[in-house]
């Protein structure tokens, strides 16, 4: 009798923790949730586009994100777990997941006020700590209705007197709709990369005499990547962080290039982007680059639903790869990275099994890689020409690398962490062969 009095005990418990006899509600349980992975989107003036700041804004939103977190469609990333561990994946714990899923289930209620953790700390209009400085477009861009925009250049004198050590950087447009990318540069003293661009006003390149060719015009006046990377935005991409020790070198006297690409939507617009910088506090003991491994000679047939393209680069110094970030664009279908080291032996660094145009991730390694001189990085990517594809914006054309988002583009971008001494030229030039003579 008393066996089965215990167990009817026992049997009671279990049924009372399935059924969630403790309520979750929103300022006790479900608040530090998105505090910790929503909220420095999910707020007002950045991408999300709703905001999850305080429970009447969120609970209108409680069943669509139940299905959100369920899915693994947010917080969105895309690398296959059995490859690479990464200090920001993005991914929910699964305590978590279900701790949304019963709010949502239970009615959405709010609870006590009182039970709301400290709110987290945002700067205002930024996603990284308050800028040092921020160095703003000189005038308006304007943004026509339709047509096919070229990038457009601008050259911003920084007017440094010192070298700068930049920790975190970020890319902020003045008109999100119609501004798809920007990349910021960094234009040494003494480049000749646009040096017809006149300081503050919009320069468009000349382009190729032919195709698959550059002349010596295009290369010194024309686009591409004449400097360093110094921040970027693209849909989705998070602002450059880097950890303490490590900056991008801004030399004395260097300019900002940046390089914007505008779409045009149907209707005017007005742009004028900015970029924020953090300082770090001491001189840092690591020099970040942004390096890329890149075919841009590839032809996709039509409606072929899963074309190859690869691309690799060869390291000849000793360098540590951080940060991994593949690029493509409506046709991307996934991505893969391989670094094939001297000792012959292969090692695959990050498989994005999914790309999402949508979505332009860093993937910063959570133990920074030693590749050693000699080491080759390795690309893959596959990419979606077909009709199935929905976001294709036309399957019956040959498509090739471009600047359009029609186009397509296939750069596996990375940083290392260098030696301050170090020239980044000897990072990718060939050493020459000794004379045997």
């Amino acid at each position: 009798m008393r066996l089965f009095a215990l167990g009817l005990i026992c049997a009671a418990a279990v049924s009372a923790a399935n059924t969630g006899s403790t309520q979750v509600t929103f300022y006790k349980d479900v608040l530090p949730v998105l505090a910790k992975n929503c909220q420095s989107c999910h707020r007002p003036g950045e991408a999300g586009p709703m905001s999850f700041m305080t429970y009447d804004s969120t609970r209108p939103w409680a069943k669509a994100i139940k299905a959100a977190v369920l899915t693994k469609k947010m917080p969105p990333w895309f690398a296959d777990p059995h490859y690479g561990k990464f200090a920001n994946d993005r991914r929910l714990a699964q305590s978590e997941i279900d701790t949304l899923v019963a709010w949502a289930d239970s009615g959405a209620k709010a609870g006590n006020p009182a039970d709301a953790p400290p709110p987290a700390q945002f700067t205002d209009g930024w996603a990284i700590p308050k800028p040092d400085m921020v160095i703003e477009m000189p005038q308006q861009f304007e943004i026509p209705a339709s047509g096919t925009i070229d990038y457009q250049y601008i050259v911003i004198p920084t007017n440094f007197t010192e070298d700068k050590y930049v920790q975190f950087a970020e890319a902020r447009p003045g008109d999100r709709e119609r501004v798809h990318h920007i990349i910021a540069f960094i234009r040494e003293p003494g480049s000749p990369w646009l040096k017809d661009a006149k300081p503050g006003i919009p320069f468009v390149p000349r382009k190729e005499t032919k195709e698959g060719e550059q002349s010596q015009r295009r290369r010194e006046d024309g686009g591409g990547f004449g400097g360093d990377f110094l921040a970027g935005y693209a849909p989705g991409a998070p602002p450059q962080a880097l950890r303490p020790g490590q900056a991008k070198l801004v030399k004395a006297g260097s300019d900002i290039v940046l390089q914007m690409h505008y779409t045009a939507n149907g209707k005017p617009g007005v742009d004028k982007s900015k970029i924020g910088l953090v300082f770090a506090k001491e001189r840092p003991t690591q020099r970040i680059l942004t390096l890329a491994a890149a075919n841009n000679t590839f032809a996709i047939p039509p409606g072929d639903p899963n074309y190859q393209v690869d691309s690799k680069i060869q390291l000849q110094t000793e360098t540590v790869l951080t940060n991994l970030l593949p690029h493509m664009h409506f046709r991307g279908k996934d991505f893969e990275y391989r670094a094939v080291y001297p000792s012959g032996e292969k090692e695959v660094l990050l498989r994005v099994p999914k790309y999402d145009f949508n979505w332009q991730l860093w993937y910063v390694l959570e133990k920074p890689k030693v590749l050693p001189a000699g080491t080759v990085i390795e690309c893959t990517a596959h990419f979606d020409n077909s009709p199935n594809n929905p976001a294709n914006p036309d399957p019956t054309k040959t498509v090739k690398f471009g600047e359009q988002t029609w186009d397509e583009m296939m750069i596996g971008f990375f940083d290392v962490a260098v030696d301050f001494n170090t020239n980044p030229m000897d990072i990718l030039k060939p050493k020459k062969k000794a004379s045997s003579d």
